[in-house]
């Protein structure tokens, strides 16, 4: 799991780094009461690496505590915040200093930042953007964050143990939200990583051992994720609020879903999709 989240902080970084054009970014997540940073972006020197910033410390350490964004825009005369990391920032050259938090169900999870080597307003063009990329890794963490509760859930903690029938349920509903959550990113890498921990969480009810070697049935994201609330009982029209589409579009999908699953009714869509593992 630290590997895995050091990957999805990197990504981040680099994320933040071509979006907002600041030359400089880098950040990390928390471990024990403190930020680490674990990934650096354009950097011209060492000065950042390993740096560990305390809660209520420095710029980050603000925005940690705070839960909300803060900007130093001449970072070396700043009164606002602490000066304990200025052999760090200060040593890279850096100027203006933006720090947002990642905020994960109420509570601060890691802290990214981006920087420049000369003073830089930070209006809305930038800071959007870095929101953006916060908002999206917070997400994911949060997703992950679920998975591994569901997967801490089952017998032995082994993800092929039996699921009783009110786990399967639950894991059902967890997938049908990611589902909901991944519509609405934009970000393709990140929708393709989230595709993986759909893919974890569909592989905990056993499904697709009946699959019996039959011809194999792909739907496309849509359907699926309309086939997802389904499942659970939603009518058309929740469906439709649920994934901010028209009713008559839900409709066109789901009898799109039942033409390739060979089922006259949505019933027996799911409990097909179900048999051969598209859906948990």
């Amino acid at each position: 799991m630290p590997n895995e989240q050091a990957e999805l902080v990197s990504h981040a970084v680099g994320e933040l780094a071509r979006r907002t054009r600041f030359p400089v970014a880098f950040g990390g997540l928390e471990r024990d009461g403190a930020i680490h940073v674990t990934a650096i972006h354009g950097a011209r020197t060492r000065s950042i690496e390993g740096l560990v910033v305390q809660e209520n410390r420095g710029l980050g350490g603000r925005a940690f505590a705070e839960k909300r964004p803060r900007l130093a825009l001449d970072y070396r005369t700043s009164r606002t915040i602490t000066h304990d990391y200025d052999r760090a920032i200060l040593g890279e050259g850096i100027s203006t200093l933006f720090a947002v938090p990642i905020v994960v169900t109420g509570t601060t999870r890691g802290v990214l930042y981006c920087g420049s080597w000369t003073q830089a307003p930070v209006g809305d063009v930038v800071a959007e953007p870095a929101f953006r990329v916060a908002r999206e890794l917070a997400t994911e963490l949060r997703v992950r964050d679920e998975v591994d509760r569901r997967i801490a859930m089952l017998p032995s903690g082994r993800p092929d143990a039996a699921l009783s029938p009110a786990a399967q349920e639950e894991v059902r509903e967890s997938y049908a939200e990611l589902r909901s959550v991944a519509a609405a990113i934009e970000d393709e890498s990140l929708r393709v990583r989230l595709e993986q921990v759909e893919r974890r969480l569909a592989a905990l009810t056993g499904a697709g051992e009946g699959a019996g070697g039959g011809p194999e049935v792909r739907l496309s994201p849509r359907e699926l994720d309309v086939l997802a609330c389904a499942a659970l009982g939603a009518t058309n029209s929740e469906i439709a609020h649920q994934l901010d589409l028209k009713e008559t579009t839900v409709k066109s999908y789901l009898a799109a879903a039942m033409s390739k699953l060979d089922a006259s009714t949505r019933h027996a869509a799911v409990a097909r999709a179900r048999r051969i593992g598209i859906l948990p």
